[in-house]
């Protein structure tokens, strides 16, 4: 099998000016196109081990390099690529995870920095609904958001009553349905005829919320990232930082984190691209990862610093905490991880990790299997030696199967012969006792007997007549 695989890297030496369009904002994107393919020279580099048409040898196929010395177009996949996601938009799916009064919703709106779901601030209303509060129930709200001509399509799944029943031990069990059902609708929307319309339901990340107790996880919390690190992107936070000191927050974490490993429990970490990624960013995206669980303080409202400035924060009679500073909580480094940074790589190891593990458990409990050797290149001699290794292997298992049933009959028949033996010795020992048993009998007869005939015949004396008086009786 023959491939022809192109290496090049091309760089521009005489710049192209073009005159200024006008019109909308996409003439922008038109010149840099034009500006791209009007290159007039470029300096292709090759491997210097490899030149045209050299081929090189693989173990199953042949790859040919070739110089290429023209611009040939396909450096602007990724505007192509940019443009059709501007046109369809996006979607993230988040989930809050939390006990009631952790201010999940404050902090979704202060992701966003939106109004997107409704904060009741009223306690005593609170108060008397964690009353009632007698299971878990899933609530979904949805908004549509644009930001600089970006559409997103955020969907918000919240659990309300988690935690905050008399009885806990099942409070998992309807986010893990949740979440399951999720992908089972994107798995039947996948195996329907008509496909272009499926719609990516899942969940795409889980905000679990941590009570700021100071200690470690709870039993609950244990419970609970147990049942769904294997089935979401979890990501930790403690909510409302803002009550515990910097000391308390960095003992709480390692404490949280000692759980976290102990249990063997998953969580997502922004993966590291270090191919791509210069120093910078790859030092902040260690120190994202060293934040974990983020402490977070979540606030809309704007309130005046001692400095003048105006900033999102909480006041205090000790002072302002703002929610945009990294000395005082860890909320950009959340939304960087959440938004910025790392929401299409949330997305797609939901869609190739956490998906498809789940897909591939649901299959298989159905009885679906699929063999892999159509995704290997076929080889006929090697598929044929593979097979005639398969069948030997077979015959070999065959034939070790009959000798087995062979030598177990065998062993079974010895045994029946080995009993009814046993059985004929007790019955022939038996049979002698009572034989001899007789035998002795008729002897002792028999000497009777002779005794009898040896001895002389003796008669009884007779016994002289009574005599009787004659006369008068007296």
């Amino acid at each position: 099998m023959t491939m022809s695989e192109t290496s090049v890297q091309a760089k521009s030496e005489d710049e192209v000016h073009l005159p200024p369009l006008e019109g909308n904002g996409n003439v922008h994107e038109l010149q840099d196109d034009l500006e791209s393919l009007r290159i007039q020279k470029s300096d292709v580099q090759v491997d210097p081990k490899v030149s045209s048409g050299i081929e090189i040898e693989h173990e199953d196929l042949k790859i040919i390099r070739r110089k290429l010395t023209s611009y040939v177009g396909f450096a602007s996949l990724p505007k192509q690529w940019h443009r059709k996601s501007m046109k369809r938009g996006f979607n993230l799916n988040l989930m809050v995870v939390g006990q009631a009064g952790l201010g999940k919703s404050t902090l979704i709106n202060t992701l966003f920095n939106k109004e997107l779901y409704p904060v009741d601030n009223d306690g005593l209303e609170a108060a008397e609904q964690l009353e009632e509060v007698s299971e878990v129930t899933i609530e979904t709200a949805s908004s549509d958001i644009v930001e600089n001509g970006v559409k997103l399509h955020l969907t918000v799944v919240d659990t309300p009553g988690f935690g905050d029943c008399i009885n806990n031990i099942d409070a998992w069990k309807p986010i893990v349905e949740e979440i399951e059902n999720r992908f089972n609708i994107f798995l039947e929307a996948e195996t329907r005829i008509n496909r272009t319309t499926i719609v990516d339901n899942r969940i795409h990340a889980l905000l679990y919320f941590i009570e700021p107790t100071g200690h470690s996880l709870t039993a609950l919390d244990i419970q609970f990232l147990k049942r769904v690190h294997e089935k979401v992107n979890l990501i930790p936070v403690i909510a409302k930082s803002d009550t515990l000191t910097e000391e308390e927050i960095y003992g709480f974490k390692q404490r949280i984190m000692e759980d976290i490993r102990n249990q063997n429990i998953k969580i997502f970490e922004p993966p590291q691209y270090e191919d791509l990624d210069d120093e910078e960013s790859l030092q902040i995206t260690k120190e994202m990862i060293s934040k974990i669980p983020f402490a977070i303080v979540g606030s809309t409202q704007k309130v005046q610093t001692a400095d003048g400035r105006t900033v999102r924060g909480r006041s205090y009679p000790w002072g302002v905490i703002e929610v945009d500073n990294d000395d005082h909580c860890d909320f950009i480094k959340l939304r960087q991880l959440l938004i910025r940074d790392f929401m299409e790589d949330l997305k797609e190891h939901t869609a190739k990790v956490l998906y498809e593990n789940y897909r591939t458990e649901k299959l298989l409990k159905t009885g679906i299997t699929q063999d892999d050797s159509v995704f290997r290149e076929f080889d006929p001699v090697r598929r044929q030696k593979e097979e005639r290794a398969l069948q030997e292997a077979a015959l070999a298992k065959l034939e070790a199967d009959m000798e087995s049933v062979l030598q177990k009959k065998v062993a079974d028949k010895e045994k029946k012969l080995q009993k009814s033996e046993a059985e004929l010795i007790a019955r022939h020992k038996e049979m002698k006792a009572k034989f001899l048993k007789k035998l002795k009998t008729l002897e002792e007869k028999k000497k009777m007997l002779e005794n009898t005939k040896t001895t002389p015949h003796q008669e009884p004396h007779a016994q002289p007549p009574a005599k009787t008086r004659k006369g008068f009786l007296r």
